[in-house]
């Protein structure tokens, strides 16, 4: 095969489209591949050497990806490399505009796509230019300035509805992006890793959001599918570090998803390399955590732990490549992992994570059968392959699919609907059905039989579709499947329900799937003619006798069906006539499953079937609508099957029908029609859809037919007439497989040559499809233009002399001649030939060829012929026109007249939308029913065919790139005529088809534009208001198409922009009209959300024309364009330049014209707003604004509108980076700065040679000197992990641009603005806006302003301070928010924009300062507080501490000196804590003060002070964290911290007492006693514990093991709110530490303190360590159980508090001990169920020896605890699996029952554990009887049923 076609391409292909070598006229098609793909070569190397980026490459490109979607990769291997060359260095051109990168980028992952195409050899591509392309668009340094529009960056003006639409768009370009790079990756130097590494480690800082940056640029780029022997450069670089990194994380930070994923992705790609076994535990605890299900009686959740859990997909992928393998211990753990959470999977639970464990379920099995497909079935590829050590084995399959059976039979009646399991089942199916199908069978037997559960039977129906295929090919391992097909089909049956919809339609689809699957043939006579026969095939052969049974009681079922769904029973004739939406289901889902049941029928089944069909078609009479149109799909079905047969029956009995009540004349004009007539109409047009040349013998009754009937009067008739002549046509027109049984030549032979039965289930063979063609032959094409000339010409004859006003006709009859030259057209468009017509010259100049390629599609039309698509073309104006000028009222035409022209120009035998439709569900057919084991497409016959059929369409669609013609722009301007008429449904019509054409010709919205803008004018006055609407909504657009007002092109824009703001002036708008305000407001926002920075240079490198040259002179097939000439090149170079200075000048007229518009007096403010808007979106990072428009800018800060006054803000902080001046900067080596004492291995943290950086106050920079010779870094993060190669640090100040410029000195640009700013009444006026309360109560901190201060202050130093200094007094004075908030933004602004001021400069500014923000602070409000908080962070941020020592000591000053009240202290707290959290770990000296400071201030008494304090201790030691390759921190540490709260808290760690909360009373003077000052002490180190909970990466485990006790004691044990602050924070503190990640090596010393808690004398300690016991086990719970030791102490620590004194604590043990059993932590073996046996038959003492005691003797006697201990055990047991009776639970019942009548409490415990037995094994009662023998049965029967009352 390979070889044959490389003879005739002359390469080999890389990999191409397989289904058109099935198209009957793929012999042409190599030929034709090769003619395109030597165009787009030649073309789109042309067109780069000649720098013609728009439109010649762009053109090509999509051509290319044309070209791959029709024919595949479809390329030699030279030609793929040089592509994808080509496209690389396309893509990462730096200055590309993002649209354009974006559909290139699109393009080049096509092309990597299937990287097994192209090894490494063939390959490589440079990862740095990636790199810039991905930061310099995800992490843009303009954007938020709007100096960059990305498709989708966040905008100013947007409602809710768009923010959800622009989420969706901005992921587009990351996700471009991401794909991108994940497709190059693999191609990446074997050096990459190294330098990649030593590019991103100096940013990761835990601390510093670059960690997140360091993290997810690692998980995107570093390679791991180098070849094994390159390992030490590729993951083993890194490998160790970071997974040391991730385990020692412990509080989920956002990052380590990133983490995560990386190592799913590594060890995917390298299985068998990496040994993971050490971290096999510690994976597992943390899939289990991150599925964050509730555990435990009460419990807070970590927000945290929510948002950032792990993305399931990777979870999978990582997990199903740690199986296998010698050790085996993933598949132990992996078993573990399902057991514990089985139950969680029981319908009768409900939460927000069902999804994720549904999603985990579903994917799971999916990435183990796509494993096993590459072990075993995968063609070897150069990717590494997996080592066969650990490849999966057998019995690892099995232990796999047998750990999974649990769960997915639970979840298959889940809430959330079966298919996620039925999709997991599908694939657990193909690895083990004998495991899987059985269970499923044993569930669906009784769902069919039941009428009460209809949910029931749709979910295992939907399973039992999934494991279809497995079931019914048998196989070795489950040779018995197909002997169950048969019952399951018969019981099925019933489900056909005219009364319960989602039953049909489940059954109609699980009948189709087994019959697709099957032949329905009687092969029982095999019995006696062949004797090789086996057990299994003996019992399909004689069930087979059943097939005709079968399909005689379907059809009776559906006859029932169609009985009940008659128009004239559900719903009275009033109402609609149309179907309703179910029913149009119902009638698809009875007519495909119908279809696929004939289709699979032997010949003799058909015939039956046919006759029965026959007789219930004709023997009644139905109505067309509903029932009717049921009927006669049945009879279609019928004929399209075996055609020959049933046209023989159907069309002389129609025909006759028809003419028996056609013969008196007067029937052919009623208005009513005998229903007779139009059912025997109906049922005729729909047999007749098959094969044409079936069709020829009938013709001439047909024809006497049509004429009759075409000219009825009544609608109804004629409509189902011109149905009859569209099938006609159609099926002597168009090329079509007619059969698709599912093996090829149907199940004709006779049984003794050919053994159905042998082919159940058996897929395809795509080289022997040898599918049945149906190709129109001489004869039908002729029939065809047979009846055209007899029925279509005379209509346009008609039609045309009514136009030119020669004939009167009435308009019903209009219609109906229209709607029957648009059924002729339907019918035969596929043999017209496009329309003609000269191309519009010069739309576009280009020196590239811009050609459209055509497609052959098994049609030669015959140019002998009339065309009729020209004839139907000049006659359709014709009548256009003169409707529009006589009768524009008449809509029922113009509807048809506008569907007509849509055909006209688009229609070539099959429409869009169906295709799209057809697509989507053959899509779905495959997945449900494909084969992914083994791959290499074994699909159904049907679903191949089907497939090929599709790519057939697919050419006939692409219509991608067509010329744009004379006749095409005729049609397009009458096309905007209607769109722009009075009628606005023919205005929408018509503007749709509009649409749709502006996306098929080239270029041709340039030519309509103009056209448009003509009804927005101002000047043209004849304008109506309906044609301005129509001409407002064509720019508009639709969802979907072109956006004429948003073109990315400036010629567009330049002309749209100004012409939608001067329609302002037009008389035809009018504001009162909501309507048009509307489409104003839409439009904008449209522009707005679409708009793109428009590229202004379109340069294109050499490195790229190199490439291309390459391209041009690669044979196979050698481009025919010549290479291009020097003077060709230099023009093309020229033509680049002329392109550049043309948009320059374009970008600056449009910027004049908006200005224009807004200086005009007249123009309405609306109009002002949208040209604001739309000047504020032209602002751009590689252009200065021109002056007049930063005039305005700047005198719009002051405009009267709010909305003005904010764009104007955002615009001139732009503008501010626009002009500022470039800042030389110098690199230095890190190791000179420390003085050459640089560390040789990796330690991160604080070093000796990151020291200097740190906050030093005796070495701060206090004279300009020290300043000068200081080196600032800015960024925090440098220096701490390790130092970057080169550090870039700005030069000393002489080399930077000059400070203080005078106005001589000033740019243009500059003095505007400084005219503006020295001019006191302009900042009076500018300072008064700006305090001003915008939406009360919701205002912040703008840092839209924020920008704009620090562009003033940066830009031109302290030239306006002197100005702004008086202002800046007055507000900070005053306590109003919005005048705070105004100062806030103010000094934020100044402190961050004096960074490059001289010393003496930043020296007078402090001095100004320090005394604003000392009054600022104290005049906070609850107000403000968020603000100043705001402030001081945003001026803190990335700058040198050192550089802002003056603040920091003013902050440190004394924050908690109570002065202004306890809430002035806690935002003094928070000011200093936002300023400190910045500097993270450069300012430990300050850290150290401020504790020391804190620490005696921690027995503060107000709460918000506390919870204040609490964070700020949070920010302090975050620095402490635990990491790997971490030094011990410089900044203050929690041990120690620890050591000294816990002498202070004494009093209370030794007193038995209770420890009550302490109120203070106001007048208490003087000391309070070490008690209380302990208590309040107490209370703010919880806060502290609650906060740093959700904050640091690292738990401080054996520091908060020490105040464990303590917590214990106060933590109250019911849940009640009413308990006091003190209580409430212990809880939470304890439930929030039992949830947090243990280390292995703390789990021993948390078991250590707990045990020691179990023996305190408070119960209630006693009672919470059970409760803290359960959370912590089952968040921990594989580290738990690797750690057997761990395991026996839990259980000891359980069995011990069983025999507690106190009842509560006893419950709670119990129910403890049950939920270990239920999630496998503990096993009951038999010396735990002998222990409890003993306990429970401890004596008790008589009761008469107690009456003797006292009466108060209310302790109970040990024995009966010991007794009570038994019984509670047992229950445990019973309780512990609520879902199933495992073996040993009967006999623990019989146990049990005997204690029903001891004393209390144990009666109590044994009466709650049997009704709780009762109702959770209820639902399933009758499979669970069959656990217990028969007297069990009795005295169960008898415990269970509640006594009688009456008795």
């Amino acid at each position: 095969m390979k070889k044959a076609q490389s003879d005739t391409l002359g390469f080999y292909p890389q990999k191409d489209i397989v289904y058109n070598k099935l198209l009957p006229y793929a012999d042409r098609l190599d030929d034709e591949s090769n003619e395109i793909l030597g165009k787009i070569k030649g073309n789109l190397a042309r067109a780069v050497q000649l720098r013609e980026i728009w439109p010649g490459v762009l053109f090509w490109t999509r051509k290319l990806s044309t070209y791959m979607r029709l024919y595949g990769r479809k390329f030699s291997k030279e030609d793929h490399v040089l592509f994808i060359k080509l496209l690389y260095e396309l893509v990462t051109i730096p200055k590309l505009e993002i649209s354009m990168m974006q559909g290139l980028a699109r393009l080049l992952i096509n092309l990597l796509k299937k990287r097994e195409l192209l090894s490494r050899e063939d390959l490589e591509l440079s990862w740095r230019p990636l790199y810039e392309l991905h930061d310099r668009i995800l992490f843009s340094k303009t954007e938020h300035l709007g100096l960059n529009w990305f498709p989708n960056s966040p905008r100013p003006r947007s409602s809710s509805k768009l923010i959800m639409i622009k989420l969706v768009q901005r992921c587009s370009v990351e996700n471009v992006l991401k794909t991108l790079v994940k497709s190059c990756r693999p191609y990446f130097s074997e050096s990459a890793t190294q330098e990649m590494l030593d590019e991103w480690r100096p940013l990761l800082c835990p601390f510093d959001v670059t960690m997140q940056r360091a993290i997810s640029y690692f998980e995107l780029f570093l390679p791991t599918t180098l070849p094994p022997e390159l390992h030490h450069k590729g993951f083993k670089l890194w490998f160790d570090e970071l997974i040391s990194l991730w385990v020692s994380v412990q509080n989920l930070p956002s990052w380590e998803v990133h983490l995560v994923n990386l190592f799913a992705r590594l060890s995917n790609d390298n299985i068998g390399y990496i040994d993971w076994d050490p971290y096999i535990p510690k994976i597992f605890t943390r899939v289990l955590r991150s599925l964050n299900l509730p555990v435990g009686t009460s419990q807070m959740m970590v927000p945290r732990y929510i948002t950032n859990a792990y993305d399931i997909s990777h979870v999978v992928l990582w997990v199903s490549s740690l199986l296998g393998g010698p050790s085996k211990q993933a598949q132990a753990q992996l078993s573990g992992l399902f057991n514990s959470i089985a139950s969680f999977f029981h319908p009768s639970n409900h939460g927000r994570w069902l999804m994720k464990l549904m999603k985990l379920l579903q994917r799971l099995p999916a990435s183990v059968v796509r494993r096993l497909h590459r072990e075993r079935y995968k063609k070897p590829t150069w990717l590494t392959p997996i080592p066969d050590s650990h490849k999966l084995t057998e019995e690892d399959i099995t232990d796999f699919v047998e750990s999974m059976m649990q769960p997915v039979l639970l979840a298959m009646f889940s809430k959330t609907g079966s298919l996620d399991a039925a999709q997991a089942l599908q694939n657990l199916a193909l690895m083990r059905p004998e495991l899987v199908i059985p269970p499923v069978l044993e569930k669906t037997y009784p769902a069919l039989e039941t009428l009460t559960e209809p949910h029931q039977l749709t979910a295992t129906l939907s399973c039992m579709i999934g494991v279809a295929r497995s079931l019914v090919s048998g196989g070795q391992r489950f040779p018995e499947g197909p002997t169950h097909m048969l019952p399951l089909l018969m019981r099925a049956l019933p489900g056909v329900d005219p009364n319960d919809f989602s039953k049909c339609m489940i059954t109609f689809q699980f009948i189709a799937t087994f019959v697709t699957l099957v032949p329905l043939v009687d092969c029982s006579s095999a019995l006696h003619e062949r004797t090789d026969l086996t057990e299994v095939e003996r019992e399909m052969c004689s069930a087979s006798a059943e097939f005709e049974d079968f399909v005689l009681q379907f059809m009776d079922r559906c006859f029932a069906l169609i009985d009940s769904s008659t128009l004239e029973q559900t719903r009275e004739e009033t109402e609609t006539e149309k179907m309703t939406h179910l029913e149009s289901l119902v009638e698809l889902g009875l007519s495909s499953t119908f279809s696929t049941i004939l289709t699979q029928c032997s010949l003799d089944i058909f015939k039956v079937a046919l006759e029965k069909v026959f007789n219930f078609a004709t023997t009644n009479i139905f109505e067309t609508r509903v029932s009717g149109r049921m009927v006669a799909d049945m009879c279609r079905a019928a004929s399209k099957c075996h055609p020959a047969e049933s046209l023989k029956m159907f069309v002389p009995h129609c025909c006759n029908a028809i003419n028996q009540i056609a013969v008196n004349e007067e029937v052919l004009n009623e208005e009513e029609l005998d229903k007779e007539l139009l059912w025997n109409l109906q049922l005729l047009s729909e047999v007749t859809r098959v094969d044409g040349d079936k069709i020829l013998p009938y013709r001439s009754n047909l024809v006497q037919i049509l004429q009759l009937t075409l000219r009825l009067k009544c609608k109804q008739g004629y409509t189902l007439a011109c149905n009859l002549l569209h099938h006609i046509l159609r099926s002597s027109a168009l090329i079509y497989p007619t059969e698709y049984c599912s093996v090829p030549g149907g199940f004709h032979q006779p049984i003794s040559d050919y053994l159905p039965i042998k082919d159940w289930g058996r897929p395809g063979d795509l080289w022997n499809l040898d599918i049945r063609w149906h190709v129109p032959s001489v004869e039908e094409t002729s029939m065809a233009f047979y009846l055209l000339d007899l029925i279509l010409q005379p209509e346009l004859k008609r039609l045309q002399r009514f136009a030119q006003g020669e004939q009167e006709m009435s308009r019903d009859d209009v219609l109906q001649s229209l709607t029957i030259v648009q059924h002729c057209l339907l019918g035969a468009g596929g043999l017209m030939p496009p329309l003609k017509g000269e191309p519009i010259p010069e739309l576009v100049r280009s020196m590239v060829n811009l050609d459209e390629t055509l497609l052959y599609t098994g049609m030669q039309y015959d140019e002998s012929r009339e065309n009729y698509r020209d004839a139907i073309c000049n006659v359709m104006r014709q009548l256009l026109h003169y409707i529009l000028e006589h009768s524009e009222d008449d809509t029922k035409s113009l509807f048809s007249i506008i569907k007509i022209i849509s055909d006209l120009l688009h229609f070539k035998g099959s429409h869009k939308h169906e295709f799209d439709s057809r697509w989507k569900s053959f899509n779905l057919v495959k997945k449900s029913m494909e084969n992914r084991l083994h791959g290499r497409k074994q699909h159904i016959r049907a679903l191949l065919i089907d497939r090929v059929m599709l790519q057939h369409e697919l050419r006939k669609l692409t219509v991608e790139g067509c010329q744009y013609r004379s006749i095409h722009q005729e049609l397009m301007r009458d096309l905007l005529r209607l769109s722009t008429s009075t009628y606005s449904q023919v205005r929408s019509r018509a503007q749709n088809v509009l649409f749709s054409a502006l996306g098929t010709y080239n270029f041709c919205c340039r030519d309509l534009i103009p056209h448009v803008l003509e009804f927005l004018n101002p000047d043209n006055s004849s304008v109506t208001q309906q044609q301005f609407k129509g001409a407002l909504y064509c720019l508009l657009g639709n969802h979907s198409g072109v956006c004429l007002a948003n073109l990315h092109d400036w010629e567009c824009i330049a002309l749209t922009w100004p012409a939608v703001v001067r329609s302002g002036l037009s008389s035809a708008m009018s504001l009162e009209k909501p309507s048009i305000v509307r489409l104003f407001d839409d439009l904008a926002d449209k522009i707005h959300r679409q708009y793109e920075t428009i590229g202004i240079d379109f340069a294109i490198p050499a490195d790229c024309c190199a490439v291309a040259k390459q391209l041009m002179i690669t044979s196979n097939p050698m481009p025919e364009e010549p290479v291009p000439l020097e003077e060709e090149l230099a023009e093309g170079l020229r033509r680049q330049e002329v392109k550049n200075a043309e948009s320059v000048a374009k970008y600056k007229q449009l910027i004049g014209d908006l200005l224009d518009c807004i200086n005009n007096r007249n123009m309405p403010w609306k109009y002002e707003h949208i040209a604001i808007g739309f000047l504020s979106l032209l602002l751009r990072d590689d252009h200065q604004l021109p002056p007049p428009a930063v005039t305005f800018f700047v005198k719009s800060l002051n405009h009267d509108s709010l909305y003005v006054r904010k764009v104007a803000i955002s615009a001139l902080a732009g503008i501010m980076k626009q002009i500022k001046r470039p800042h030389k900067k110098v690199t230095v080596s890190p190791s000179e700065l420390c003085g050459g004492k640089q560390l040789s291995d990796m330690v991160a943290g604080d070093r000796t040679d990151n020291k200097w950086l740190q906050y030093n106050s005796s070495s701060l920079p206090r004279t300009q000197q020290d300043w000068d010779d200081c080196v600032f870094v800015e960024k925090t993060h440098w220096g701490y992990y390790c130092w970057p190669r080169k550090l870039t640090i700005y030069a000393p100040l002489e080399e930077q641009p000059k400070q203080n410029l005078t106005r001589e000195e000033m740019t243009e640009r500059e003095q505007i603005i400084f005219d503006h700013f020295s001019d006191p009444v302009f900042i009076n006026q500018f300072i008064e806006f700006l305090s001003l309360e915008d939406r009360k109560g919701k205002d912040k901190f703008s840092p839209r302003r924020f920008c704009l201060f620090k562009g003033l202050f940066r830009n031109f130093s302290d030239a306006f301070l002197p100005l702004l200094k008086p202002h800046m007094e007055r507000l900070v004075a005053d306590s109003h928010e919005s005048k705070q908030r105004c100062v806030a933004e103010i000094i934020s602004g100044l402190i961050r924009g004096c960074k490059h001021w001289s010393y003496s400069k930043v020296d007078t500014l402090w001095e100004l300062l320090c005394p604003l923000l000392r009054t600022a602070l104290s005049n906070i409000t609850i107000e403000t507080y968020a603000d100043w908080g705001t402030c001081i962070a945003t001026a803190c941020e990335s700058r040198d501490p050192r550089k802002l020592h003056w603040l920091f000591e003013m902050l440190m000053e004394s924050p908690v000196n109570g002065e202004g009240g306890s809430f002035v202290d806690a935002c003094r707290l928070y000011v200093l804590q936002g300023g400190l959290a910045q500097q993270e770990w450069r300012v430990p000296e300050l850290l150290h003060r401020l504790l020391q400071y804190l620490e005696p201030k921690l027995t503060q008494v107000y709460k918000n002070v506390r919870e204040r304090i609490g964070s700020v201790l949070t920010y302090i030691f975050m620095i402490d964290v635990n990491l790997p390759y971490t030094q011990p921190t410089t900044s203050p540490r929690i041990s120690d911290f620890t050591e000294r709260i816990l002498v202070q808290l004494k009093p209370l760690t030794e007193g038995d007492e209770e420890i009550q909360n302490h109120v203070i009373e106001e007048n208490e003077v003087g000391e309070q006693d070490e008690r209380t000052q302990a208590i309040k002490l107490l209370k703010t180190v919880l806060k502290w514990l609650i906060a740093s909970a959700g904050r640091s990466f690292s738990t401080a485990v054996s520091e908060q093991l020490r105040l464990l006790p303590l917590l214990f004691k106060i933590a109250p044990v019911e849940n009640d709110d009413s308990y006091d602050e003190l209580k409430r924070d212990a809880k939470t503190c304890l439930s929030l530490m039992s949830q947090g990640l243990l280390y292995s090596e703390q789990i021993p010393m948390v078991l250590r303190v707990l045990q020691e808690i179990a023996g305190s004398s408070s119960w209630h300690a006693r009672y919470t360590v059970l409760t803290y016991l359960q959370i912590m086990v089952f968040y921990n719970l594989f580290s738990f159980m690797s750690d057997q030791k761990a395991v026996n102490d839990v259980r000891a620590l359980v069995i011990r508090l069983l025999e507690d004194e106190q009842l509560e604590v006893r419950e709670m043990a119990a129910t403890t001990l049950s939920g270990f059993l239920q999630c496998n932590f503990l096993s009951m073996d038999a010396p735990m169920q002998a222990h409890f046996e003993a306990l429970c038959k401890t004596c008790l003492p008589k009761k008469r020896k107690r009456e003797l005691g006292s009466m108060v003797d209310t302790i109970p006697s040990a024995d009966l605890v010991r007794r009570h201990a038994g019984v509670l055990g047992l229950s445990a047991c019973i309780l512990s699996s609520p879902y199933d009776v495992p073996t040993w639970m009967p006999q623990l019942l019989m146990d049990l029952s005997a204690h029903l009548n001891d004393t209390q409490p144990i009666e109590m415990t044994v009466k709650k554990t049997l009704s709780n037995f009762r109702r959770t094994h209820h639902d399933n009662w009758q499979q669970h009887k069959q656990q217990f023998t028969d007297d069990q049965l009795l005295v169960l029967t008898d415990l269970l049923v509640s006594p009688c009352y009456y008795a």
